[in-house]
């Protein structure tokens, strides 16, 4: 008999596990579920890639099938809230395994998508909606989801959430919530500002920490190298041709601070012909969904993101993680780097340092209590970094259709003839009838005009003489 039959866990729920292969439970899984299935507020906190889902997935479920009320119009029985678009995804996609062999709805709202196609959804009502706060404030304001019924609140990465200036909607949010209910919150790090502001929303938690704050994942190498800034780009064009062409490098995720930072180092990979994405805010939906299935299939092998994309995102066999340039935050490089070494596997990763980011690495190093083992530049480095080509100001047109969805716009000899303008002046209108064409009408009326005005000025000449 397996862990979760020794805790009664529901049958189906049972069934979806064996189907996925999963007999033993992680720790925050062991420690947690049974609190769960009793009904305690929780604070969880273990570090990312632990199976914090599960954790809050399977007991919930389990309470959801066992006390059937039913589903409530534009009402749902259990909330989730996440902070990114691609985690609450993930959460949906865990939660509807769980429940594949369950008669629960799994419903699943965020931004960057038409809001009108999800209210539709949530008519009926649904067992358990994932979101996140700002799609789910815009649902209520239009009066397409009520909140009232709420059985279970989760609130996943919770420092997150109230670090980003979440810390308003969520009190709206909480405020609109029953007041008996059941609030869990899990989350990697847990600094003690952050777990002062969540005793706002949850009461008398179990705490289960499975690991000490800000630590880094046990399987995870980390190195450090030391560069100027404006190097960096060939250091890492240089490393990630050695480590895909030898296969160290299946999946390797990188890192910037800025937006403009992530799309200028894909242009300069892509002209060294590796196979890159960008993921960060300013990307449409489509965009950022795209370029993260690319990268889960393989097809991507270089994912480059802002931290957008640090938590949360469980993508398998990401052997490496670049910090292209370091957070100025620590918890956040905690973060960055489980990305890498998830389900028991090993992982890198690798920071590049340039001589104003050395505070930040202080900062990291003294908080997560591990000294980063230092790496010197490759040999002949300068040589290698002047023999990369330069890209173009713009992408690739494979690129640019790759990260709009639209086709490469074909060379000025391979369009279409365009019709000629009496073709399109003679165009039928609505009522059936051919358009006039008024090319000669307007002449006229421009040499009426200058004639009108030629005219008037030989008058004032004529006047002016006379005086």
């Amino acid at each position: 008999m397996s862990y979760f039959e020794e805790l009664g866990l529901a049958e189906p729920i049972l069934r979806a596990l064996n189907s996925k292969g999963y007999s033993e439970p992680t720790p925050i899984q062991r420690k947690a579920i049974p609190s769960l299935l009793e009904g305690r507020d929780l604070l969880g906190i273990a570090q990312t890639g632990t199976g914090k889902t599960a954790a809050f997935s399977l007991p919930s479920l389990h309470r959801l099938a066992s006390e059937t009320t039913g589903r409530h119009p534009a009402g749902c029985r259990m909330l989730v809230l996440s902070p990114t678009r691609e985690l609450a995804a993930q959460i949906a996609e865990n939660m509807r395994h769980y429940a594949r062999f369950l008669d629960l709805s799994v419903q699943c709202v965020f931004g960057g998508v038409p809001v009108g196609k999800q209210a539709k959804k949530l008519v009926p009502g649904c067992d358990v909606l994932v979101a996140t706060p700002g799609r789910l404030l815009d649902l209520i304001d239009q009066r397409a989801l009520t909140l009232r019924h709420v059985e279970i609140f989760v609130l996943d990465e919770a420092d997150q959430m109230m670090d980003l200036g979440f810390i308003k909607p969520l009190t709206r949010i909480a405020n609109l919530l029953p007041k008996e209910r059941q609030s869990l919150f899990f989350s990697a790090t847990m600094p003690k500002a952050i777990a002062d502001l969540g005793k706002r929303f949850i009461n008398n938690p179990v705490r289960v920490e499975i690991a000490p704050q800000s630590t880094t994942a046990e399987r995870v190498d980390q190195y450090v190298t030391f560069i100027d800034q404006k190097e960096k780009t060939a250091l890492l064009t240089i490393s990630l041709r050695k480590g895909i062409e030898s296969g160290e490098i299946e999946r390797c995720l990188v890192f910037t601070r800025t937006k403009h930072g992530a799309d200028r180092l894909v242009r300069h990979l892509s002209a060294a012909n590796i196979v890159a994405a960008a993921i960060h805010g300013n990307k449409t939906q489509a965009q950022r969904t795209r370029a993260l299935d690319g990268f889960r299939e393989g097809r991507v092998p270089v994912l480059v993101a802002t931290d957008i994309a640090a938590r949360g995102i469980d993508v398998p066999g990401v052997s490496a993680v670049f910090n292209f340039e370091l957070p100025n935050v620590p918890e956040q490089y905690v973060h960055r780097i489980g990305r890498t070494a998830r389900a028991g596997r090993d992982g890198m990763a690798i920071s590049y340092v340039s001589p104003d980011e050395k505070a930040y690495l202080r900062d990291i190093q003294r908080v997560i209590g591990v000294q980063l083992s230092s790496v010197p530049l490759p040999a002949n480095f300068n040589e290698q970094a002047a023999a990369l080509p330069k890209p173009s100001r713009k992408p690739a047109g494979a690129e640019r259709a790759e990260s709009s969805g639209a086709e490469t716009r074909k060379p000025r000899g391979q369009r279409p003839p365009r019709r000629p303008k009496a073709q399109i002046s003679a165009k039928p209108r609505g009522d059936g009838k051919p358009r006039k064409n008024n090319s000669k009408g307007r002449n006229a009326g421009q040499n009426a005009s200058q004639n009108s005005g030629q005219k008037r000025q030989a008058s004032r000449n004529q006047s002016a003489g006379s005086r």
